[in-house]
């Protein structure tokens, strides 16, 4: 695989990783710190890190939106710039993403994190039961 990814990125194709922080997978920092690595190692961008959206049958994989910021933040001086990803949220109800950063964190109203989309909108977003 990585002598695939080689050739695509030869060819000048830019690659990009987009993964999703799942619970028991890969919610802890040191794991997304060896994705990170490994992809830029194969020169692969890690771009995103994707909130697992609530919908059915996915709660058991799905974590606070704080560990997703912790596991971030915690990335910042362990590993370059470059392998940081983007950690984004789907907003509910077709906001768009939302880039996962304290400035777009609003607050808290019960079990939600209220975080304030691209189109302006405040929207919800709930944490897993």
């Amino acid at each position: 695989m990585l002598a695939a990814l080689g050739r695509l990125v030869d060819a000048g194709i830019p690659l990009e990783n987009q993964a999703v922080l799942l619970a028991g997978v890969n919610d802890r920092r040191d794991r997304i710190e060896r994705l990170s690595r490994a992809l830029l190692r194969a020169r692969v961008r890690p771009y995103y890190l994707h909130q697992c959206d609530p919908v059915t049958g996915t709660e058991h994989f799905r974590v606070p939106l704080a560990t997703g910021m912790e596991i971030v933040e915690g990335l910042l001086g362990q590993v370059a710039g470059l392998a940081i990803p983007r950690y984004v949220v789907d907003a509910p109800g077709g906001h768009g993403k939302v880039r996962l950063t304290a400035d777009n964190r609003i607050g808290r109203e019960g079990a939600a994190t209220l975080l304030r989309a691209p189109d302006g909108t405040t929207v919800r977003y709930p944490d897993p039961a």
